[in-house]
């Protein structure tokens, strides 16, 4: 501290001398002389101020912009997500801005750019000493107008020196801040001028100017207000455009239409006077209202917008490492979802949940379908859930939890927007529709409807090609792809791969018999005794392939109690599955344990991949703004399962579609049109009192799960006849590859999967009917229900 009041005091001293001297020089020299030093000397005075200013000097003016960040600007850009077919799928943002060239800018705007906001732009050198002047003249006249440059502007828009850079010791003196701020401008333009070229100086303007509207940049602002490009914009759109950087509130064109037309005709004007349009065009141009396309873009707004959540948190954590924010730093991410697959994924999911959602009002009819195990309606369930409710958060604290007075809100009706499936043309959509409840009745109506969730993975590369986490995000931001549910008999794959991993063979034989398996459950031993989904035992015998594909339970449990639960969870867990399973739970085997349909699907993957697992696969690389690649998708490929175990799962999941009554055989109804080129096979599943309905889908190159279920777990269909997997989510499965399939763009994902690669030395091809008539979705229940000696273990699934 005493060295730099020593070096101070030093600079002081040699500022006293300097000014004895030349006022010396002063009071001796001639009037005329005295002019001229006068002149030079406030010339000289006036650079060094500058200079000062631009090093600040003693920190008395706070930090400039220096030549390497002139050189080197950084300005706030959205990230833009990429679809592997090369679709920009939406963007991510604080401020939506996406540059463009020089050359994709229409000469129309930047005419009527410097002719309105710095006629004299291609002959100054970023300060327009001549409108200096006259804005000098103007405000002792009585008239205020502005002197800035569009250099000066641009450094406004992309320094903002008047906010991010510090004001230093001065600028705390009252009216002194504002007079540094406009000298930093001055010298910031300068050297903008003596970096960039006039065309340069015009697109960096262009990309950083705010138009309103959260559209920052020409780029934005073209398509936000006339859905276009920058490139093709007209006279009457540049000139209302270029109009609104006066006040962007003010003259909105969406908000104050009257003045925004006044101040287009007053900027088609000043195109007149420096004439670029003729006296008739003027006319002609004026007497034109504003066509306005308007339309906000947001960060919800593009395609597959559970995905780009997923992806979103999936990256969050590597960008923060490596110092990059994902909203501001202009940033291509690449992902590995084909926009097409999603699209037909999507028009899937909402094709099935339309009809099924009227099959399930008319199930309950006039009942609630919030019920227990009992058939009772669970009392209090629809004000719990209010209670988690942001607007019954808000009234509590509003009323000092006053009962009464919440209540009477929580039931007084209201305009609102609620969920509803819609037909528009001959294509199924969702909505969201104006309609007068109460928040307790919008609860009963949102709470009533059936979810769904779909993904689609490559099985060679683990790429996620399709991702669907509920029928609408608008509605439902909760992803149910990767959400937690039981899995039912779509884990059975799980069992019978360990066991062909223990040396069983698809065509080893099991009797259809009733099992107990003795477990502990509260501190008693009792026996564990699974049934099959139509409640009764064969006696016959069947391979485990016959009884993979029926999904008979008995059989399942047998092979489970042979082979070990600990053996099946690990072999689970090799193949993909990251969720806990219970060792010691028996009826784990069945799909007690909660999974997600990202990992199961990713499991089956395993499977058709000839056993070698990967981490699904959402963003394929990261560049930055500079074109540089700061994240590439790590290979994660791991042999897990031999080839032939491999083989013989994949044959044992074809048999569903093989097998007599297989559960997977209402899929010929859907495939037909595509079995000529394309082989297929899946597993159903269904949960406890029918509350999760599954199918994971399988061909070569595409495979595919399906989930659908209520909200809350309570919320089912009562019989599963109506809500197993086969009837509720393999029909979405079919619906997706019947169209995705037969579209020419797709041909790489049809395919055979011929014969085997190595000799397999078990038995595998031994159905007793091979089924080739094609089938409706009308087969045997796909539920599993377990039972218990003394009510124990009320747990279970198909």
């Amino acid at each position: 501290m005493k060295k730099i009041f020593s070096f101070f005091r030093l600079v002081m001293n040699f500022i006293k001398r300097c000014v004895s001297w030349y006022f010396g020089l002063y009071r001796n020299a001639k009037w005329y002389k005295k002019l001229l030093l006068g002149g030079a000397s406030f010339f000289v005075f006036f650079m060094l101020f500058l200079g000062a200013i631009d090093v600040n000097f003693l920190w008395l003016f706070g930090k400039s912009p220096s030549m390497d960040n002139i050189a080197n600007p950084i300005q706030a850009e959205a990230s833009e997500i990429y679809s592997a077919d090369g679709v920009v799928m939406g963007k991510f943002f604080r401020e939506n801005r996406s540059p463009v060239g020089y050359k994709d800018i229409s000469p129309i705007l930047i005419q009527t750019l410097v002719c309105t906001e710095d006629e004299r732009f291609y002959g100054h050198f970023g300060i327009d000493v001549q409108g200096l002047f006259s804005a000098t003249k103007d405000v002792f006249s009585g008239k205020k107008r502005g002197a800035s440059t569009i250099t000066q502007q641009l450094v406004k828009n992309m320094f903002k020196v008047r906010s991010q850079y510090s004001k230093g010791l001065f600028g705390y003196i009252p009216g002194m801040s504002l007079v540094i701020m406009k000298f930093k401008e001055w010298i910031s333009a300068v050297k903008i001028e003596m970096r960039y070229d006039k065309d340069q100086i015009i697109t960096m303007y262009l990309n950083t100017v705010d138009f309103g509207s959260n559209a920052y940049g020409i780029k934005t602002a073209s398509r936000t207000y006339f859905q276009t490009s920058p490139r093709k914009l007209n006279y009457e759109q540049s000139a209302t455009l270029v109009g609104l950087l006066k006040a962007t509130s003010y003259y909105n064109p969406r908000i104050n239409p009257k003045n925004s037309l006044s101040r287009r005709n007053v900027v088609l004007g000043n195109m007149l006077s420096h004439g670029h349009i003729t006296k008739t065009q003027y006319d002609s141009l004026c007497a034109l209202p504003i066509d306005l396309k308007y339309e906000v873009e947001s960060n919800y707004d593009g395609k597959a917008l559970y995905f780009r959540d997923a992806v979103f948190n999936s990256v969050r954590d590597t960008l923060k490492s490596l110092g990059y924010d994902i909203y501001s730093d202009g940033l291509k991410i690449y992902t590995s979802l084909d926009s097409r697959l999603q699209m037909y994924a999507e028009n899937a999911v909402v094709k099935k949940m339309r009809s099924l959602q009227r099959t399930f009002n008319r199930h309950w009819e006039n009942a609630n379908p919030w019920q227990n195990e009992a058939h009772q309606e669970i009392p209090g369930f629809i004000e719990n859930i209010a209670k988690h409710g942001d607007y019954y958060r808000f009234l509590d604290k509003k009323f000092k939890r006053n009962a009464d007075s919440i209540d009477y809100y929580m039931n007084l009706p209201h305009k609102m927007k609620v969920f509803e499936y819609q037909r528009i043309g001959d294509r199924d959509t969702t909505g969201r529709v104006d309609t007068v409840l109460s928040t307790m009745d919008s609860i009963r109506h949102m709470v009533k409807f059936m979810h769904c969730s779909f993904v689609a993975i490559e099985p060679q590369t683990g790429l996620v090609k399709a991702w669907v986490g509920d029928v609408d995000f608008s509605s439902w931001k909760y992803d149910k792809v990767t959400a937690k549910r039981q899995p039912g008999s779509t884990f059975k794959i799980f069992d019978y791969t360990e066991a062909m991993k223990q040396g069983y063979s698809p065509c080893d034989e099991r009797e259809d018999s009733y099992i107990a398996w003795e477990v502990w459950d509260k501190g008693r031993r009792v026996n564990w005794a699974p049934h099959n989904a139509d409640g009764y035992f064969s006696g016959q015998t069947f391979s485990l392939k016959a009884a993979f594909a029926r999904s008979l339970n008995s059989i399942a449990v047998k092979i489970s109690q042979e082979v070990g639960v600990p053996n099946i969870n690990r072999t689970a867990h090799d193949m993909g599955i990251k969720s806990p399973l219970n060792d010691t739970v028996p009826a784990t085997c069945l799909g007690a344990s909660d999974v997600s349909l990202l990992e199961l699907v990713n499991s089956y993957c395993t499977v058709i991949n000839e056993g070698v697992t990967h981490e699904p696969v959402l963003v394929t690389k990261i560049v930055d703004r500079d074109g540089k690649v700061i994240y590439k998708a790590p290979k994660t490929d791991r042999q897990v399962l031999d080839y032939e175990v491999a083989f013989l799962m994949r044959e044992m999941l074809r048999g569903g579609l093989t097998e007599v009554e297989g559960t997977t055989a209402a899929l010929w109804s859907y495939i037909h049109p595509v079995l000529g080129e394309t082989d297929f096979g899946g597993k159903t599943g269904t949960s406890s009192n029918h509350s999760d309905a599954w199918f994971v889908g399988i061909t070569p190159k595409l495979v595919a799960g399906c989930w659908v279920g209520g909200e809350y777990r309570c919320i089912h269909f009562r019989s599963g006849e109506l809500g197993q997997g086969s009837r509720t989510a393999l029909p979405v499965f079919g619906y997706f590859v019947q169209d995705a399939l037969q579209d020419p763009a797709l041909a790489e994902y049809r395919g055979k999967f011929g014969k085997p690669k190595r000799k397999i030395s078990r038995e595998y091809n031994c159905q007793r009917y091979f089924r080739t008539t094609m089938e409706e979705d009308s087969l045997s229940a796909d539920s599993a229900s377990v039972s218990a000696d003394a009510g124990a273990l009320d747990v279970l699934t198909e």
